[in-house]
């Protein structure tokens, strides 16, 4: 017998641990008791990961080709249409196939979920490692009444709904390491998983029923970091909820991580900025730049937001930390922000985003609240006057403070900070021209505006028509200063690439091509500024390699790719002070 567990990620570059883990769980337990548990009939697990871009009649294909007798699908807010739609669409092909669901999407109705599709056979609720196994072990065994395990829900022999207990929480070390190598995971981000559970109890998070916070063991872990280390995989992305709410635990991978970094990998890790105490940051000051990435939730910086969602957050020692950690200049910092909130209304949300901006985040993440099944957020949602999607994945239409206008005009902040913040393709640019307006929320609120009268908005536009319209937008916000800003905007385009054609609005550089061929005879030579890794080229190779652009015809600035930012990854940029001498 086949049992096939099914991911639809949303991305390619993403990747399921849930279905990986639940395969290296099974497969460890019948390695361990082949004869007893799964002696009359044999049974295999099969993996296959596809992603909602996929055409669905390709993923229906490919199931039907590997003909399993069982498919398990793991459940999400941004999958769960395309699942449903190969519900459906299964039994009419395998029509002996029995259908398992899995995963939070239907962990919290999943009587209702029963009810509604016939064509599903029973639900793995919550942590499904030990159900799954369970399940497993009475399909060897030929039988077929799941009624008796805990953590589904099924229908019994009489065709009524059973739902059983979720099972206790997880020893986090009985759980095999999922990556036995990383074959199948090239160019895709690699997740970990050093804990589970969540200490807090945010009102708008499923975490949050989970305050049974486990650990795996160090000696796993560090075990397992080095597998990583020793193949120099490009990224790991712990999806621990909140990293460092045992210092003990962080500081144990933070060390190691240091110890044996090798100098390519980078550790993504969920914090509370406000937890760090002197001893973790000092740790972090000393890191590689690039080694670790942050993300940290502020989500709003209204009190009465923050006592309502159920956040424990002391927001001057957040501001204090994550100034420091700036300061380092080596760790790449996401701030996120959560609108549609109970007591945010768009005046307060602006005041949360203006806060959060002037902490200089490395990327302002603005997200809008979904009202997951479950949580403390769907069962208040009637005294918030919260309205919400009634599709996944259940985003927020209006609240008591926030109206559906309002909410669309938030919509176009996100967009633009996306394009001319978040990109990091604007740097120098919008620190100059967020200078130009009280606040950076009305810049961005502004560009929204710009971009919506002048029908630019929801369409797909190229790198280089980005900065066009934005050419357009100071044309007609700051007049007066649109060649300084054209100039602002050549400099950004050479910090991230060599170009191939300059834009319309760059200065013309034909009266200073003796000068640059000049430079670049000399550089060949004596390599003041050019080295490591320039050694050895002539002068018209250098030329192609970097780029010098002389700005109002009295600055010139060096561009060179092969010394790079590690966060940013822009170019390192010199200024030629004896260029005209």
């Amino acid at each position: 017998m086949k049992f096939l567990l099914a991911a639809l990620n949303a991305k390619y570059i993403h990747s399921n641990p849930g279905i990986y883990s639940l395969k290296a769980y099974a497969e460890r337990q019948m390695e361990r008791d082949p004869s007893d548990a799964f002696g009359k009939q044999e049974i295999s697990v099969e993996l296959g990961e596809y992603t909602i871009n996929n055409q669905m009649g390709d993923i229906l294909k490919d199931i039907y080709l590997r003909k399993p007798d069982m498919v398990g699908f793991s459940c999400y807010i941004w999958n769960i249409s395309w699942v449903m739609e190969l519900v459906r669409d299964l039994p009419l092909v395998l029509p002996e196939v029995e259908i398992w669901l899995g995963g939070p999407e239907v962990s919290y109705d999943a009587a209702d979920v029963l009810q509604r599709e016939p064509g599903v056979t029973g639900i793995m609720m919550g942590e499904g490692e030990e159900t799954f196994l369970e399940v497993l072990k009475l399909y060897a065994d030929g039988r077929r009444d799941f009624s008796s395990i805990d953590g589904v829900a099924c229908r019994n022999e009489k065709g009524e709904t059973v739902i059983r207990p979720l099972k206790k929480a997880m020893d986090m070390s009985a759980i095999p390491f999922p990556y036995e190598d990383l074959d199948d995971f090239e160019h895709k981000i690699v997740y970990y998983e050093s804990s589970r559970g969540c200490p807090f109890s945010c009102s708008y998070c499923l975490s949050s029923l989970d305050k049974s916070v486990r650990f795996r063991s160090m000696e796993l872990v560090k075990r397992e970091l080095d597998f990583f280390l020793e193949r120099r995989v490009p990224q790991v992305k712990f999806v621990d909820r909140t990293f460092n709410c045992s210092k003990k635990h962080t500081m144990e991978i933070w060390r190691h991580i240091t110890e044996h970094d090798n100098g390519v990998t980078n550790f993504h890790f969920e914090i509370s900025a406000d937890l760090l105490d002197e001893e973790e940051l000092e740790l972090m000051a000393g890191m590689r730049p690039g080694l670790i990435q942050l993300e940290i939730g502020v989500q709003s910086t209204n009190p009465d937001t923050i006592c309502e969602i159920r956040r424990k957050t002391d927001l001057n020692r957040l501001k204090s930390v994550v100034e420091r950690i700036h300061g380092f200049g080596n760790i790449h910092c996401h701030l996120d922000l959560i609108a549609g909130l109970p007591y945010e209304g768009y005046e307060s949300f602006r005041n949360s985003f203006n806060e959060v901006y002037e902490m200089k985040p490395d990327q302002l993440q603005l997200g809008f609240l979904k009202v997951l099944k479950g949580s403390f957020m769907a069962e208040n949602a009637k005294a918030y006057g919260l309205v919400y999607s009634a599709k996944q994945p259940y985003e927020v239409l209006g609240t008591k403070w926030l109206d559906y206008g309002s909410l669309l005009k938030l919509k176009g902040v996100e967009e633009m900070v996306e394009v001319y913040e978040n990109s990091g393709q604007f740097t120098v640019t919008m620190k100059e021209l967020v200078k130009e307006y009280k606040t950076p929320f009305d810049l961005f609120s502004d560009l929204a505006e710009y971009y919506e009268s002048h029908t630019l908005t929801g369409a797909s536009h190229s790198r280089m028509a980005r900065y066009e319209i934005l050419d357009g937008f100071v044309a007609e916000h700051i007049p007066g200063k649109a060649a300084v800003y054209r100039r602002l905007m050549v400099y950004d385009l050479y910090l991230r690439e060599n170009l191939k054609s300059r834009p319309d609005f760059a200065e013309d550089q034909t009266p200073f091509k003796d000068q640059v061929r000049e430079f670049f005879a000399e550089e060949a030579v004596k390599h003041r500024y050019l080295s490591g890794g320039y050694e050895g080229f002539e002068a018209r190779q250098l030329i192609k390699m970097a780029h010098l652009e002389v700005f109002a015809g009295k600055t010139a600035v060096l561009f060179d790719y092969r010394k790079r930012d590690p966060l940013s990854y822009n170019a390192a940029a010199y200024v030629i002070e004896d260029f005209f001498h």
